[in-house]
């Protein structure tokens, strides 16, 4: 799809320096840019690349002034990176903006979908199923029995939706997510061998949910795993069964939350971290990568390490395991002068 520069000002209000017809149909970096392209400039450092860039349209901000002679059309706005990004944000819509219901697919007949959806090709869902308006479901997606689905959610390829769970509005679903399978729950009896729990909660995901791709979240055994208002999931992130995580919490790739831990609002935990079940980590936390958290976590801590503790007093602690060496040949020196004194 082209843009003009006329109308990517109307959409940012910003005012073109240039060609107003010149058009666009994709984006690049600002040193990486072609002719037919749009990008930005946002950052000083890159300054030098918009006298070279052969991007049809820059974005910059209203202070900028070229100091040489350039080629590419700029639109000039308030703020050159948050415009972009907001640019980036409709293009997306656009792309997205799918209507209607492809075949196959298989929609149950007790289920119930409001206006304006769209059903990707190979697409099951089930009984009493409830899904809101402007809802982007894409092909091969499972969504189960009992399902709801709030407004304007977009539900990515391949994604997997177990019965009775549950959806708020505006969440976004990468391709890959399974929502709702049992929870890891078994019991050994005297032969040592083991028998399933069931897991007969559910999974409740609030509003302004964004779930990466390939992460999987736990149904619960009684009652339900939550995931607040406003968190943010990397791809292939477990969490079991039975866990809360508070609204605002962002999470990175392949950290493992096992059952009933509860996670604090706003709080911040890096990819890679382990953290033990029933446990509960306090509001505003920054866990580092690779930490791994079994104890109960205070409001406001920073924590890093195997097992995890005050982020300054780790950095202080590795400061000496790295001279460990030569601090065992010093005392090692010292010993030897000692036995000779003796």
């Amino acid at each position: 799809m082209n843009f003009t520069a006329q109308q990517i000002a109307g959409i940012l209000e910003g005012d073109i320096v240039g060609d107003p017809e010149v058009e666009v149909s994709k984006l690049s970096k600002i040193e990486e840019g072609t002719e037919g392209s749009l990008t930005f400039l946002a950052n000083p450092k890159y300054k030098s690349y918009i006298y070279s860039t052969k991007a049809s349209i820059t974005i910059v901000n209203k202070t900028f002034e070229p100091e040489n002679d350039i080629t590419t059309t700029l639109i000039k706005v308030e703020d050159a990176y948050k415009s972009f990004s907001k640019l980036l944000e409709y293009y997306n819509q656009v792309k997205l903006n799918k209507h209607g219901i492809e075949q196959p697919s298989f929609i149950s007949e007790s289920a119930t979908l409001d206006e304006d959806i769209y059903v990707g090709a190979f697409t099951y869902i089930g009984d009493n199923v409830s899904i809101g308006k402007n809802v982007k479901i894409f092909p091969n997606t499972y969504i189960g029995d009992n399902v709801t689905i709030g407004d304007n959610t977009v539900i990515f390829s391949g994604a997997k939706i177990y019965s009775e769970s549950v959806i708020g509005n505006h969440c976004v679903i990468n391709a890959g997510v399974i929502i709702g399978a049992d929870g890891f729950g078994f019991v050994p009896d005297e032969n040592g061998e083991y028998s399933k729990v069931p897991q007969t909660g559910n999974v409740i995901i609030e509003d302004h949910v964004d779930v990466g791709a390939a992460t999987t979240i736990d149904r619960a055994t009684l009652g339900s795993t939550i995931i607040r208002r406003g968190v943010k999931l990397d791809n292939q992130i477990q969490i079991a069964h039975n866990v809360e995580i508070g609204k605002n919490t962002v999470i990175a790739a392949q950290t493992g939350i096992a059952g009933s831990s509860k996670i604090g609002e706003n709080c911040q935990i890096g990819g890679q971290v382990g953290i033990a079940g029933h446990i509960t980590i306090g509001n505003n936390v920054k866990v580092q990568a690779q930490s791994g958290i079994g104890r109960h976590v205070k409001d406001n801590e920073v924590l890093q390490g195997s097992p995890s503790f005050n982020y300054g007093d780790w950095n202080k602690s590795y400061v000496y395991f790295k001279n460990l060496p030569k601090i065992v040949k010093t005392i090692n020196e010292i010993e030897k002068k000692v036995d000779g004194n003796y």
